[in-house]
C-alpha cells in the first residue's frame, strides 16, 4: 500500500535561472528527489494513494470492466443506492472478464471461490444448529407433555 505523497501538497519554489540554488530544479517535475529516479506516474491515470488491489485489478485485461465497476460502487455509495442491485450488471462483466484472463486474475478468483465455500459452510453450520436447538424444543415440549 503506498502512502500519500506529501510533497505534492507543498507548493513549489519558482525557478530562476540566475540562482544557481534553483536552476536545476525541473518545475514540471513533481517528485525531482524520488529514490528511483522515476517521477512519471506509469499509469498516468492511477489516484494518489491507490490501493494495491485496484493496481493489480487495473494492471490486467480487465482494468476497462474493473473502473467501470469501481464507478458503480462510488456512484451508489454516493447516491445510498444498494450497490448488490445497481451494479449488478458491471459486476457480471468483470466476473467474466476475469474468468476471460483467469491466467492473470487467478489469485483472485480462488480467493474469492475460497470465500464463496466458507460462507456456505458457515451457513450449513448455522442451520444445522437452528435445527438442533428446534428439535430440543420439541423434545422439551414432548416431556412436558407426561
Amino acid at each position: 500500500m503506498s502512502s500519500p505523497n506529501l510533497e505534492s501538497s507543498v507548493p513549489q519554489a519558482p525557478t530562476d535561472p540566475s540562482d544557481p540554488s534553483t536552476r536545476d530544479h525541473n518545475p514540471v517535475d513533481p517528485e525531482p528527489d524520488r529514490p528511483d529516479g522515476d517521477s512519471s506516474n506509469s499509469g498516468g491515470e492511477e489516484e494518489e494513494g491507490e490501493c494495491g488491489f485496484c493496481l493489480f485489478m487495473k494492471a490486467g485485461g480487465c482494468k476497462e470492466s474493473f473502473v467501470a465497476w469501481e464507478n458503480c460502487v462510488d456512484e451508489a455509495e454516493k447516491n445510498n443506492d444498494d450497490i448488490a442491485a445497481k451494479c449488478m450488471e458491471v459486476t457480471a462483466a468483470l466476473r467474466r472478464c476475469m474468468e476471460d484472463h483467469a491466467d492473470y486474475y487467478e489469485p483472485i478468483l480462488r480467493a474469492e471461490k475460497a470465500a464463496h465455500e466458507e460462507a456456505i459452510r458457515e451457513l450449513e453450520k448455522e442451520k444445522a444448529a437452528k435445527e438442533e436447538s428446534g428439535q430440543n424444543l420439541e423434545s422439551k415440549k414432548d416431556l412436558e407433555k407426561i
